[in-house]
């Protein structure tokens, strides 16, 4: 449902329109707001009669939704910027949902139709230019509202505010651990903002929903991106699963136990169900055993004797079964060294790219570049030397084993006194070729 015009999050922007905000990918877009609901009966055509109301969900700043009456039978689809009932004055607003969805969205969050607004018309360019404006406000109002609560003492922390379309009424949310007396607070922003104020207390995970952020997973937080109902997280559900109880670990952003523990519960409490109790306890012929831990992958139970509790040992199910059912017609179980199960020999993984290696990408040991250059010259000298003749490889086998006289009479040394003859005739006219006379 996305275009990837990267403002999902601002609800000034519209899919629907080909305005200087909107989306140019209109007929494909519909809407890239991260929260939406994927129509999935768009294509079903309607069992209702024309003289039935149609009902409209319609997204407003953040994660805030409300279901409206289209009375006047307006042509909308998902993207329309409608003005809406309000009090006092209008709000604007984006439509998210239409057609026959809404009625079940209406029953899943138990909405009832006589609590739903009316919707007054499509929004005009003078509705947008005001809504846009009164949107421009709120960075600035919120720093100054933060400043004007710790001035006045006030233990609470002011999250966001969210002005009305038409500008006459602004929305601030606040998060608080006690009860906050702010009647002094509402005088002075309405001294300062000129509007009508509004204080709404939110929790702790609404207040993440709202901010955003980046998991401890590497993903965009659950409540911020598709998360809407928040169930409470017990540290049972830590222990089910076998986790530490560490509060840095199992907290999330907001400070709460995180969402995620709740994902996989059901599929731990089905596993443990096979699982004998964790205070099970064997009288064994060495002596009473106990349990440590329990292995739900490897479907294992670790036990150790009383009297040496450094010992532990691995044991199935199915033979933990079976010394219980011993204990309880009155014979003592098997050893516990004699019940550890023969594991199947794991084949050795060899790591090739080095990812689990953190030197990896350190220097250590690689030769210079000097190094790398000298043997290349050296390859390529031996490469480009001519190999010998034939007849020089012959006459060089034939030389092998006889003493060079020429040699011999160089290195030998001259007599004293006399200097060597260079016989420099003699040699060039061996060297000359002779003419021939025949030509």
């Amino acid at each position: 449902m996305s275009c990837g015009c990267k403002t999902s999050g601002d609800s000034g922007h519209s899919c629907g329109t080909k305005a200087a905000t909107g989306c140019e990918n209109v007929d494909t877009c519909g809407n890239s707001y991260k929260l939406s609901v994927f129509d999935w009966l768009s294509n079903v055509n309607s069992p209702r009669q024309k003289n039935e109301e149609q009902y409209v969900e319609v997204r407003f700043k953040n994660d805030r939704k409300c279901f409206y009456r289209n009375t006047h039978r307006l042509p909308l689809h998902i993207g329309s910027i409608v003005t809406v009932e309000s009090s006092p004055g209008h709000d604007v607003g984006i439509v998210s949902l239409t057609g026959e969805l809404v009625k079940i969205q209406m029953k899943k969050k138990k909405f009832s139709e006589d609590q739903a607004l009316k919707i007054y018309r499509v929004s005009n360019q003078k509705d947008v230019e005001v809504w846009q404006e009164a949107r421009k406000k709120e960075d600035g109002i919120k720093t100054q509202a933060k400043i004007i609560a710790s001035r006045i003492g006030l233990e609470m922390k002011i999250t966001d505010v969210e002005f009305q379309g038409d500008g006459a009424k602004a929305t601030f949310y606040y998060t608080a651990d006690n009860r906050v007396d702010f009647r002094q607070l509402i005088k002075e922003y309405a001294a300062a903002f000129r509007t009508k104020i509004d204080m709404k207390q939110i929790g702790f995970r609404q207040e993440a929903a709202k901010i955003g952020g980046i998991g401890s997973c590497g993903r965009e937080l659950c409540c911020s991106s598709w998360l809407t109902d928040f169930r409470s997280v017990n540290t049972n559900a830590a222990r089910y699963q076998q986790l530490s109880i560490n509060p840095q670990k199992l907290a999330g952003q907001c400070g709460k136990l995180k969402c995620c523990l709740n994902y996989e519960l059901d599929s731990y409490l089905g596993a443990l169900s096979d699982f004998p109790s964790s205070n099970t306890t064997l009288d064994t012929e060495k002596g009473r055993a106990f349990c440590i831990k329990i292995d739900v992958f490897k479907r294992k139970m670790w036990f150790a004797y009383a009297d040496s509790p450094v010992a532990w040992y691995g044991i199935e199910i199915n033979k933990i079964k079976e010394q219980i059912r011993k204990n309880k017609n009155g014979q003592k179980s098997a050893l516990l060294e004699d019940l550890v199960s023969e594991e199947i020999a794991t084949v050795k993984t060899v790591d090739l790219i080095q990812e689990n290696n953190p030197d990896r990408f350190d220097k250590k040991n690689r030769p210079s570049n000097k190094n790398r250059n000298q043997k290349d010259r050296r390859n390529s000298d031996n490469q480009n030397r001519k190999p010998l003749n034939k007849n020089q490889n012959q006459g060089q086998n034939q030389n092998q084993g006889k003493p060079n006289r020429n040699v011999e009479a160089k290195d030998s040394k001259p007599a004293e006194g006399k200097k060597p003859k260079k016989n420099f005739k003699k040699n060039y006219k061996k060297n000359t070729p002779k003419p021939n006379n025949n030509e």
